[in-house]
C-alpha cells in the first residue's frame, strides 16, 4: 500500500498509508531505523458504545495544508454521525510528532465520544528487548530499547491529562495486541510490559449536539528518558496547536522563499512544483544522504526498501533543488558524497543515511573472476551535479575541500575505468540494476562527469588535467558514435557487451534511459540520431490506453500488470520526454507539448500530490514505491528546464532581455561550458 502525506524534519519521518494510519517512524536518521517497520498505530473512536477503528466505514480526503508540510486530512463516518479534521506535524526543529483532532457531533443530542491511538513499535526495526511503561511525571506511555525512546501522550480540550492507558504483548503465544482491549471503550490501566510489546492511550470529549471540541496527541523521539520528557513538557507549555501552527508558517516561508515565474503554467503544475519541494525535503537526512523513497511495504516484493541512497538518484534530486534555489539543503549531499567516496575514485551502489554501505544484489565476483560491483553512472553523475551547482552558486569555499578527493579522485577513476576494445566505459550495471555491460545511458554520463572535471580543473588553474579529462570525453563521445549508433537499427542502442573473441553484442531494446545520451551534453536534441531515437521511444514505449505515460523500457517486467503493453507508465520515464520536447521547442506552441505532460503527471499525483513510481497502465493508482524521491525531483528539474526555455523563447530581439528572467549569474559559467563542449567536439574524430 502507497504511502502519502509523510511529514519530517530531516531527522525524524513519519509515513502514513492510504487508510491513515501511521506505519513508518524514522528516528534519529529519515530511512534509516524504522521503528514500527510496517506494523500498524491505529487510530479509533468510541462513540453510543460502539468502537470504529478508522479506515472501516470511514470516508478519508488525505491532502496537505498549503504549502506546508501539515496535514489536512478529513474522516466522516455518517453511521456514527461523526466528521473529524485532523492536522499532522513533525515540528521543524524539535523532534515531535503533532496531531490535531477537531471532532464534530453531526447529532443534535450531546455525546462521548473517546479518541484512541495504538503504537506498535519494532523499535530498530525488530520487537526484541522492547519495553513499554507508564510514565507517572510527565502522565504518558514511554517506549523504548537502548538509546530510542518514543513519548506518547495527549490531551483532549478541558482535560491536562490521558483519560486512560493499557500497555501489554502483542504478537507472541497467540495475542493479538493490545488494541483489543479498545473495543469496549474502557482500557485495563496495565502499567508495563517487556518483549513485544503495544501500548493504547485513550482520550475523552463531551461534545455537545452539532458542536466541535478539540483533541490533541504527539510522540516525543529522543535518546534517553529525561530527553522525551522534556520534549514532553515543552509540547504542554507551547502547546500542541501553536507548535502546529509554526511548523506550517515555516514550511510555508521555506517552500516560497524563491519566486519562479510560475504563472506561466497551469496551476495543477504550479500546485505540484511547491508540493514537490516539501515532499523531496522530507525526504533529505540531516547528514546530508537523499533517501529514493521511504515505504516498508516494498519489502513484499524482495525483502529489501528503497531507504537508501543511490548516489545517481541523489545526485539528480540535488540538481533539481539547485535549480529550485535550495543550493544549501544540495550541498549537504554533495559533502555527505565527498565522505562516502571509495579512495579508489567510484562509488558502490548505495549507502546508508549513517554514511554506511548498504544492502546490494552486486557480486563482486562473477564466473571466474572479479568485478567492481559498481554503477558507473552514480559517479560520473555526482561529478556532473557538482559542477551544475557551482555554475549557480559560485561557492567557491564550498568546492575547494572537494577538489581533490571527490572531483578529480573521480574524473581521475572514469578515465581507468574504460573498455580497451571500444573506447567507451568499461561495463558496470544499468541505471534499473538488471544487467551489467557498456551502456548508452553510463556513456553519456560519464562523458557529462568528464566535462564536468574538465571544467572544475579550467577555472581551478590546472589545465592538464583539464586537457586529460577534455581528451577522454572526446574519445569516449567518438567511441559512443562509432558503437552505440547503430545504423541496422536507425538510432543508439541500449547496451553493447564485448565478447571473448572482441566481437560485439548489441541489446537493442527500446529504453527511456536513452534520454541520457542527449541530457549531459554527450549530443545535441537537434542531432539527427537523436532525433530518430527519441522518435523510435516514442513508438515503442507510449502507453496507448486511457491512463498514458511512457514505460521503461520494452517488455519491463517489474510490478508488471498486462503483456499487452510495453510495461507501466513512469513519472521520470514520461518527464524524461518532457525534457526532450523542451529543449526542441522554437516557440511556446512547440513548448505547449512539453507543458502537458507536466499537466499529465499532476493529475496523476495523489489528492495530496505525492507521486508513485508507476502508476497502473488502466486505472492510474499508484504502484512501486511512493512517495518516490526521484519523481518530485524529476518533475521539479522538468518544470524550470521549461521556465528557462519560455524565458529564451521569450528574448526580446531589441533589447536582448526576457520578460520571465529571474537574474541568474551563471552566464559565464554557462558560455565556459559551450566553449568545452565545443572543444570536446572538435577533438572527436567522429562527427
Amino acid at each position: 500500500m502507497a504511502r502519502d502525506i509523510p511529514v519530517g524534519n530531516g531527522t525524524l519521518l513519519v509515513c502514513f498509508d492510504q487508510s491513515y494510519r501511521i506505519r513508518d517512524l524514522y528516528f534519529p536518521h529519515v530511512g534509516q531505523e524504522n521503528h514500527v517497520n510496517g506494523q500498524f498505530f491505529r487510530f479509533g473512536v468510541w462513540v453510543d458504545n460502539r468502537l470504529s477503528w478508522v479506515s472501516e466505514g470511514w470516508n478519508l480526503e488525505m491532502r496537505y495544508l498549503p504549502d506546508a508540510l501539515v496535514t489536512d486530512v478529513s474522516l466522516q463516518n455518517q453511521d456514527l454521525g461523526l466528521r473529524l479534521i485532523c492536522n499532522d506535524a513533525v515540528d521543524f526543529h524539535e523532534n515531535i510528532y503533532l496531531r490535531e483532532i477537531s471532532v464534530e457531533n453531526m447529532q443534535p443530542r450531546p455525546r462521548e465520544i473517546r479518541l484512541f491511538f495504538t503504537h506498535d513499535f519494532n523499535i530498530m526495526g525488530n520487537s526484541v528487548g522492547d519495553t513499554a511503561a507508564f510514565d507517572p511525571k510527565s502522565g504518558g506511555v514511554v517506549h523504548y530499547k537502548e538509546s530510542r525512546y518514543f513519548l506518547a501522550n495527549g490531551y483532549a480540550e478541558g482535560s491536562e491529562d490521558l483519560a486512560q492507558f493499557a500497555i501489554g504483548q502483542t504478537g507472541t503465544q497467540g495475542r493479538e495486541g493490545t488494541y483489543k482491549d479498545a473495543e469496549d471503550g474502557i482500557l485495563s490501566g496495565n502499567a508495563i510490559a517487556q518483549g513485544s510489546v503495544d501500548s493504547v492511550i485513550g482520550l475523552t470529549l463531551n461534545v455537545d449536539g452539532m458542536s466541535t471540541r478539540k483533541a490533541f496527541y504527539w510522540i516525543a523521539a529522543g535518546q534517553n528518558w529525561d530527553e522525551v520528557r522534556s520534549l514532553d513538557a515543552r509540547v504542554k507549555k507551547r502547546k500542541p496547536e501553536e507548535l502546529i501552527r509554526r511548523t506550517a508558517d515555516y514550511w510555508s516561508l521555506w517552500v516560497r522563499k524563491e519566486t519562479p515565474p510560475l504563472q506561466h503554467l497551469p496551476e495543477k503544475v504550479k500546485d505540484l512544483y511547491f508540493r514537490s519541494l516539501l515532499v523531496v525535503r522530507t525526504q533529505v537526512d540531516w547528514q546530508g544522504g537523499i533517501l529514493a523513497a521511504n515505504d516498508s511495504d516494498v519489502i513484499q516484493f524482495n525483502r529489501d526498501t528503497y531507504s537508501c541512497i543511490w548516489p545517481r538518484d541523489a545526485a539528480l534530486v540535488a540538481h533539481a533543488l539547485d535549480l529550485a534555489g535550495y543550493g544549501v539543503l544540495a550541498q549537504k549531499f554533495y559533502k555527505f558524497a565527498a565522505d562516502v567516496i571509495d579512495p579508489n575514485g567510484y562509488f558502490l551502489h548505495r549507502y546508508n543515511p549513517d554514511g554506511t554501505l548498504a544492502s546490494s544484489w552486486h557480486p563482486w565476483f562473477i564466473g571466474d573472476h572479479p568485478q567492481l560491483p559498481i554503477q558507473e553512472d552514480e559517479t560520473a553523475l555526482v561529478i556532473w551535479a557538482l559542477w551544475n551547482h557551482f555554475v549557480l552558486y559560485r561557492d567557491i569555499e564550498f568546492i575547494k575541500p572537494f577538489f581533490r578527493p571527490l572531483i578529480k579522485n573521480a574524473a581521475d577513476f572514469m578515465c581507468r575505468y574504460r573498455d580497451e576494445i571500444t573506447g567507451l566505459p568499461a561495463p558496470s550495471y544499468d541505471l534499473w540494476e538488471e544487467r551489467r555491460g557498456i551502456l548508452s545511458f553510463t556513456t553519456g554520463a560519464v562523458f557529462g562527469g568528464l566535462t564536468a572535471a574538465s571544467l572544475f580543473c579550467e577555472v581551478f588553474g590546472q589545465k592538464d588535467k583539464a586537457d586529460q579529462y577534455r581528451q577522454a570525453a572526446a574519445e569516449i563521445r567518438d567511441a559512443a558514435s562509432k558503437h552505440m549508433w547503430r545504423n541496422d537499427l536507425n538510432r543508439f542502442c541500449r547496451m553493447i557487451s564485448v565478447n571473448k573473441d572482441g566481437g560485439i553484442e548489441v541489446d537493442g531494446t527500446c529504453d527511456a534511459s536513452l534520454w541520457g545520451l542527449f541530457a549531459f551534453g554527450l549530443y545535441t536534441v537537434d542531432d539527427p540520431r537523436i532525433v530518430s531515437t527519441v522518435a523510435a521511444l516514442q513508438n515503442a514505449l507510449l502507453i496507448k490506453t486511457r491512463v498514458g505515460g511512457m514505460a521503461r523500457y520494452e517488455n519491463d517486467g517489474y510490478y508488471r500488470v498486462s503483456h499487452d503493453i510495453p510495461g507501466n507508465p513512469w513519472f521520470v520515464c514520461s518527464l524524461w520526454m518532457a525534457d526532450f520536447l523542451t529543449d526542441r521547442a522554437h516557440d511556446e506552441k512547440e513548448l505547449a507539448e512539453a507543458v502537458n505532460i507536466l499537466v499529465w503527471v499532476a493529475e496523476r499525483a495523489r489528492p495530496s500530490g505525492v507521486l508513485s513510481e508507476q502508476v497502473h497502465p488502466f486505472t492510474g493508482e499508484p504502484l512501486s514505491a511512493s512517495p518516490l524521491t526521484w519523481s518530485h525531483a524529476s518533475f521539479i528539474a522538468s518544470t524550470q528546464r521549461i521556465l528557462r526555455r519560455m524565458e529564451k523563447i521569450n528574448i526580446c530581439p531589441e533589447c536582448g532581455l526576457s520578460p520571465m528572467a529571474q537574474g541568474r549569474r551563471e552566464d559565464w559559467l554557462k558560455e565556459l561550458f559551450a566553449q568545452t563542449c565545443d572543444s570536446i567536439h572538435g577533438i572527436c574524430q567522429v562527427k
